[in-house]
């Protein structure tokens, strides 16, 4: 028996629901059908009043969260894919966001985003949203790159008073699995080493950890020891860990799928450097998907965003120095 990245989340939404009558669900087809991957399968009928098909307006599934949660509700919103909270940013952004710094009444609403590409889903259907939302004060943005991440940290969230973004990547969900959902527990917040090194560091988070790793025991059998480290919320951000990290090895590198202007990486690269320039050996460096829209063709989406082998490439020019 093993447990996947989507029965992890829906498993923490059964226990969430069964242990907390002020949760309940809201998202386009996750009752009747379960949402578009199943993340809800079966539960509208275990609990009929507190799962709910949404209509096809995000905006609107996010304005009922923020009501909801204002008056003592903890919804989680389910959007069919994280290219669609677009849609609803304004009341992500300038409701949830800041209602508490408005008015000293949290609002705590959890939004899942089925994150990242996969093979064949193209530009509006693959896209990484989580350094968008880490922009914004008030936001918690978390990226579980595990199974037992994808189960504690959603437990994690809806317990918090504020608003989170929890970013599951789609990559993930059947490919991923693990033979029990209890892994080495650790709080939002708090990052974890996955694999140590003594000659540079990844940094990153999501389904780039398992591709990091990989690209980590290519190089081993060169001799060189990667350090990997997965951030697993990108806000707020484990600096502590990173720089501890770079302290041991000198060298950098911080891999995302997202989209390489600014983002999650840029902020781990400037912050090493204004806090830790003194650590390090070699000028920091960063690799993300290409800059361009996410292709359909399987191919070309797997030449554009990071795999082992340009994350390897990456590596040997940063141990060069």
């Amino acid at each position: 028996m093993s447990v996947t990245y989507i029965d992890a989340i829906r498993e923490a939404q059964l226990k969430l629901l069964r242990e907390d009558s002020r949760v309940f669900l809201y998202g386009q087809d996750i009752a009747t059908f379960g949402g578009a991957f199943k993340a809800t399968k079966g539960l509208a009928q275990e609990f009929p009043n507190r799962v709910f098909d949404a209509p096809i307006s995000e905006d609107a599934m996010l304005g009922l969260a923020v009501g909801a949660a204002i008056e003592g509700m903890r919804p989680i919103i389910e959007m069919q894919f994280a290219d669609f909270s677009s849609i609803a940013f304004n009341q992500i952004v300038n409701q949830a966001a800041t209602h508490y710094y408005r008015t000293g009444v949290p609002v705590p609403l959890t939004v899942r985003l089925p994150s990242g590409g996969t093979p064949g889903s193209g530009p509006f259907h693959s896209q990484s949203m989580e350094s968008i939302y880490a922009h914004y004060p008030g936001l918690i943005v978390v990226t579980p790159a595990t199974v037992s991440d994808a189960y504690h940290m959603l437990l994690d969230s809806v317990a918090l008073e504020d608003p989170v973004i929890y970013c599951e990547h789609k990559f993930l969900y059947r490919w991923l699995k693990a033979k029990s959902i209890n892994g080495d527990y650790l709080p939002i917040g708090q990052a974890r080493i996955v694999r140590p090194g003594k000659h540079a560091t990844v940094v990153t988070y999501s389904a780039m950890v398992h591709e990091a790793v990989r690209a980590a025991e290519r190089l081993q059998a060169d001799g060189w020891e990667i350090e990997v480290v997965d951030l697993r919320s990108v806000k707020p951000l484990d600096m502590d860990t990173v720089l501890a990290s770079v302290a041991r090895t000198g060298r950098l590198l911080a891999v995302g799928e997202a989209f390489p202007w600014g983002g999650v990486t840029a902020e781990v690269v400037a912050r090493t450097v204004s806090e830790g320039f003194h650590l390090l050996d070699a000028p920091p460096q960063r690799l993300n998907s290409r800059d361009t829209p996410v292709p359909y063709h399987p191919k070309l989406w797997a030449a554009h965003r990071p795999t082992p082998e340009s994350i390897g490439e990456a590596l040997r020019r940063l141990l060069s120095f």
